[in-house]
């Protein structure tokens, strides 16, 4: 059986050896609760060796080292990109003066959830969590750091390509870029306008314990000011740069430009407003380098036992795919889906004019693994890049943030989960 890689035959790897992936899942979800200065200060050694177990595995046992090269391909396309749009979106002041009443955090989110499918949900994130911790400075609670993430983070980028990175990928497969506009806009509407309303209660009920002087006088004063107007063009150059298919390494090297011009051209008095360090990004480069490093065999492993998984409905897609997306990084996990699907249907994954014939004539599993992959996302912390990332900068701003265990079960089970079923039973269910 041939994987989605193209040159890279699959070679069904041992159960044991989705062990490595298990331990760094656990490491992520437990360490940062249990001890968090010991995961702090030996988290690159616990990735080396976890690590290097998945790599020797693959190059001397399975004699398939170029799985770990195309591995770390994607590793570094993918930190390239987060990265970028991280130190972009860090030299961007948007000075906030006021607190926000419930109706304007909505629409703040709103605005956030559509610029997710301009400039990706990684970029809007940057650019936006700062100003949505200063609205809301003197209320601002886990629910406001959760809902963030489930909206401007993840299901708002559901409707183009560049919004979040599975639905990318699949542009560049073959997946006309429209297409997911054309066909998703209904579950879209479902989800950010079901997870806004719930927002607004909550909030609503936050905002009313506020003491008085705050409510009546705070938010009468709202002012915004915005410097670094020069790294939107940085931004702009990000987003064109996402078109660019070849020649290889050509996409990484103007987004690393961009991101080293706007390190240069953003006067400091910005960075310094932003509270602006590396800190947040080395630790999520460290983070999915163990992920990307130790994920191969629990992929493969899937893959080569697809058939057996009984996929034979658009439900059984969205929730397979969406309940790996919840603890893998999503954008691998939607092509694993995506080429079981295809080759299902007798068709190739490195064929375009196949993809194309494939979101004609299969639209329902298209739309199932390309919904289950974003909205699933946002499950937990390691679902989708922005997650970590946001986690990490906002406690890099001295902000307590919800614990692994406290996210998934005080917000994603109750919060998130009744609307994932929601939109499998409205769309998924025939």
């Amino acid at each position: 059986m041939d994987s989605f890689v193209p040159g890279i035959s699959l070679v069904e790897p041992h159960p044991l050896m989705t062990l490595p992936f298990l331990v760094m899942l656990i490491g992520i979800a437990v360490m940062p609760f249990v001890h968090a200065h010991w995961w702090e200060r030996y988290l690159p050694w616990v990735v080396a060796g976890l690590g290097s177990v998945t790599v020797v595995y693959y190059v001397f046992s399975l004699h398939n080292g170029l799985r770990m090269v195309h591995a770390a391909h994607e590793y570094v396309s993918f930190m390239v990109l987060v990265g970028s749009l991280f130190i972009v979106s860090g030299g961007i002041h948007i000075e906030v003066k006021g607190e926000a009443k419930p109706w304007l955090n909505c629409l703040f989110l709103v605005v956030g959830a559509l610029a997710a499918n301009l400039i990706g949900t990684t970029g809007a994130s940057m650019l936006l969590i700062r100003p949505w911790i200063r609205m809301n400075k003197y209320r601002f609670t886990g629910f406001h750091l959760i809902f963030f993430i489930f909206i401007v983070s993840n299901a708002g980028g559901a409707l183009t390509p560049i919004g979040d990175p599975p639905l990318f990928l699949g542009y560049l497969k073959g997946v006309p870029f429209w297409w997911v506009a054309q066909n998703c806009w209904k579950p879209w509407l479902v989800m950010v306008g079901g997870l806004i309303t719930v927002f607004y209660f909550l909030d609503r009920r936050n905002f009313l314990r506020a003491p008085a002087s705050i409510r009546e006088v705070e938010t009468g004063k709202q002012y915004w000011k915005v410097e670094g107007g020069v790294n939107f063009l940085f931004l702009i150059l990000i987003v064109a740069a996402v078109f660019i298919k070849k020649p290889n390494g050509f996409r990484e090297c103007l987004m690393a430009l961009a991101a080293v011009g706007s390190w240069f051209l953003t006067p400091s008095r910005v960075h310094e407003a932003n509270l602006f360090t590396l800190r947040p990004i080395r630790e999520v480069g460290w983070l999915f380098l163990g992920i990307f490093a130790t994920m191969a065999p629990a992929l493969d492993y899937l893959q080569a036992h697809a058939g057996s998984l009984g996929l034979n409905s658009d439900s059984k897609y969205y929730l397979c795919t969406g309940s790996l997306s919840a603890v893998l990084d999503n954008a691998p996990t939607y092509l694993a889906f995506l080429a079981t699907a295809m080759g299902n249907a007798h068709l190739n994954l490195e064929n375009p004019q196949d993809i194309q014939a494939f979101s004609v004539s299969h639209v329902g599993e298209l739309m199932a693994i390309s919904l289950g992959s974003v909205f699933f996302g946002a499950f937990t912390y390691i679902g989708n890049g922005p997650n970590l990332l946001i986690k990490a900068m906002v406690e890099e701003m001295k902000i307590k943030t919800p614990s692994f265990f406290s996210y998934v079960i005080r917000y994603s089970f109750p919060v998130l989960f009744p609307l994932i079923i929601l939109i499998c039973w409205m769309f998924f269910s025939q």
